[in-house]
C-alpha cells in the first residue's frame, strides 16, 4: 500500500519532499529560453540554465561543445551529415537562449557549406531542415531561398515549397507564393498531402484579404445641384464619386477663368531703378593682358618676417635606423592569414579556437549575409 501511495505524488510533491535546491531554474529564467518545435527536456533546460549564475558550469558546457565539434572531424562513417546534426541538437538544448554566444548559426553556416555540392544530402530531409534552420536566423530568409533553388537542394520535400511560400506571403508578395505552391504541387512533393493542406489554408487567407479597388474603373455618377430628386431608376453616386467630380468641376473653372496679370515694376521714381555701371568695367569690354593677369604678377620670395621657435636639445643630421616607424599589425588577422598557409581543411577550427566575442561577431556578420562564404560559382545569378 505504501508503495502505491508513493506512486500516485505528483511530481511538484516528490520535488518538494526530495529537498533539492535546484531544478526550478525554468520558473527564473524561462523569459530567456528560445522555443523549439520539438519540444525541451525539463532536466536538461534546468541543468543548461544553471550556467547563468555558475561560472563552472558554463565553462564545461563550452568544453562539451568543443569535444562535439571535434568529433565532426573525426568522424568515419557513412554518414558525416550525422554528427554535425547531433552538435545542432546538443547545442539548441545546452545554450536555452540561442544567443549569438551560443555559435549555433555559425555551426549551421559550416554544416551546410559542407554538403551543399554533395549529391548524397541534395534531397535529404535532414539538410534542408538545416538550412531552414539557419534561415530562420537571417534577416534576409529569400537569400538562401533562391540558393536552395539554384541548386535543386529539397525540390522533392513539401517543407521547401512551405516554407518558401509562406517567406513570400508575409512579404506581400502574394502571387509569387501562389506559384511556389503551384510548382511543388506540379513536381509532387512529398508528402503531397502536407503541401496541399497548406496551399487549401493559403488560398482560404487570400480570400478573406481585401482587394485593392482601382478607382479608375470606379463609374463617375452625373453631377447635380444639391436638394435635386433623384429620378426612380437613377442610382446614387457614391462619396467617393461626388468629390472627384467637384474637383474635376473645380479644376474646369480654373482653366476657364481669366489668366493670371503679371507683376510689373515700375520706373516712375529713380530709387526703383538700378545703378548704372560704367562701362570701362562691365564685360563688353575685356581689358589689356596686362589688366587680366595682375593676380600672377608677385614675385616668389624668401619668408622672413617669421622665425620657427627650435626646441632645446641636440640635434641628429641623420636618422638613425632604429628610428624608423613600426608598422601595426593585427593579431587576429595574422593569425586568420596563417591558418589558411597551413592549409587547414578544418570545417569545425574556426569555432574550436575563438572566443564568445568572436563568435558573436561572425554570427552578426552571418545574419547580415548568411552566403558570405560560399564560393562565387555557387550563388544565384
Amino acid at each position: 500500500m505504501a508503495e502505491c501511495e508513493i506512486e500516485k505524488v505528483d511530481p511538484e510533491t516528490a520535488f518538494l519532499a526530495s529537498k533539492r535546491e535546484s531544478g526550478n531554474e525554468w520558473e527564473t529564467f524561462k523569459e530567456n529560453v528560445r522555443p523549439l518545435k520539438r519540444g525541451r527536456n525539463i532536466d536538461l533546460l534546468n541543468h543548461a540554465l544553471k550556467s547563468h549564475t555558475d561560472i563552472n558550469l558554463k565553462q564545461s558546457l563550452i568544453h562539451h561543445r568543443r569535444k562535439l565539434i571535434e568529433a565532426i572531424d573525426e568522424y568515419k562513417g557513412e554518414d558525416p551529415l550525422l554528427p554535425w546534426l547531433q552538435c545542432i541538437k546538443w547545442v539548441q538544448e545546452a545554450f536555452p537562449p540561442g544567443g549569438d554566444s551560443s555559435g549555433l548559426v555559425v555551426i549551421y553556416e559550416q554544416c551546410v557549406r559542407a554538403f551543399w555540392h554533395s549529391e548524397q544530402y541534395k534531397d535529404d530531409l535532414r539538410y534542408l531542415k538545416v538550412w531552414l534552420e539557419y534561415a530562420d536566423n537571417c534577416f534576409d530568409k529569400e537569400v538562401i531561398f533562391a540558393f536552395l533553388v539554384a541548386n535543386e537542394i529539397g525540390k522533392t520535400h513539401s517543407d521547401f515549397y512551405i516554407s518558401y511560400a509562406l517567406h513570400l506571403e508575409s512579404k506581400n508578395k502574394f502571387k509569387a507564393a501562389n506559384q511556389t505552391f503551384e510548382l511543388g504541387i506540379s513536381r509532387n512533393a512529398q508528402p503531397i498531402d502536407k503541401l496541399k493542406a497548406a496551399y487549401r489554408k493559403f488560398f482560404a487567407r487570400s480570400m478573406t484579404r481585401p482587394k485593392a479597388i482601382d478607382d479608375s474603373m470606379e463609374k463617375v455618377g452625373p453631377v447635380r445641384s444639391f436638394g435635386t430628386v433623384l429620378a426612380k431608376g437613377e442610382n446614387r453616386a457614391p462619396l467617393g464619386s461626388l468629390s472627384s467630380n467637384c474637383d474635376v468641376s473645380a479644376k474646369n473653372d480654373r482653366t476657364r477663368a481669366a489668366p493670371l496679370s503679371i507683376y510689373k515694376d515700375s520706373a516712375a521714381t529713380g530709387e526703383t531703378c538700378p545703378p548704372q555701371l560704367d562701362p570701362s568695367h562691365s564685360w563688353h569690354t575685356l581689358g589689356a593682358r596686362a589688366e587680366r593677369n595682375k593676380e600672377n604678377n608677385a614675385i616668389p620670395a624668401k619668408w622672413k618676417s617669421y622665425k620657427i621657435p627650435q626646441r632645446p636639445g641636440t640635434r641628429t643630421g641623420v636618422a638613425t635606423a632604429s628610428a624608423c616607424i613600426p608598422v601595426f599589425v593585427d593579431e587576429e588577422c595574422q593569425d586568420s592569414q596563417s591558418m589558411k598557409a597551413e592549409g587547414c581543411n578544418s570545417s569545425s577550427l574556426k569555432i574550436r579556437q575563438e572566443d564568445e566575442k568572436d563568435l558573436k561577431r561572425e554570427t552578426e556578420l552571418l545574419r547580415k549575409n548568411p552566403l558570405r562564404n560560399f564560393p562565387q560559382n555557387s550563388l544565384p545569378r
